[in-house]
């Protein structure tokens, strides 16, 4: 008996949280930002007793992840609102080259190497950095290389 109560709870808060995910509008797991991961990480552990221990162990579970769903999403919403909290949380993108010259005062930073940029840009299609028109650090912690000639082509 002790089992089936262990997969129906499990079952149970594996549909809340997919639910409880999809209201905060996520469609991927790339598009999380780091308050997401942060929530996604807090989740997981509330709800782990929630799955395999006693009945008040699952209401308590339940009760946490909808805190802190809403709390996400009330953060989520306050990001939103305020460009700065946004900027001071989730970071501004940063140029790493332009025109072929590379911003070494934003690799050390970053710690990032001439190494690792170059083999980013080789990845890219770009056999030199100094092929290079603009090489964009983005939040998510990617490299962008931006086509600048005008061509949507």
């Amino acid at each position: 008996m002790n089992y089936i109560l262990t997969i129906l709870s499990s079952a149970a808060i594996y549909v809340l949280i997919i639910i409880g995910i999809r209201l905060l509008g996520k469609k991927e797991l790339s598009q999380l930002s780091i308050t997401d991961l942060v929530f996604v990480m807090l989740l997981g552990n509330a709800v782990q007793n929630a799955m395999i221990g006693p009945d008040d162990d699952f209401l308590s579970g339940i009760l946490a992840a909808f805190t802190l769903i809403l709390l996400n999403r009330l953060f989520n919403r306050l990001l939103y609102r305020s460009a700065r909290l946004s900027r001071l949380m989730e970071g501004e993108p940063v140029i790493l080259i332009r025109n072929g010259r590379v911003n070494d005062r934003q690799l050390r930073r970053y710690m990032l190497t001439r190494d690792d940029l170059a083999q980013m840009c080789r990845e890219s299609g770009y056999a030199h950095i100094r092929d290079v028109k603009l090489a964009i650090l983005e939040v998510d912690g990617k490299i962008s290389f931006p086509d600048l000639s005008g061509d949507k082509g």
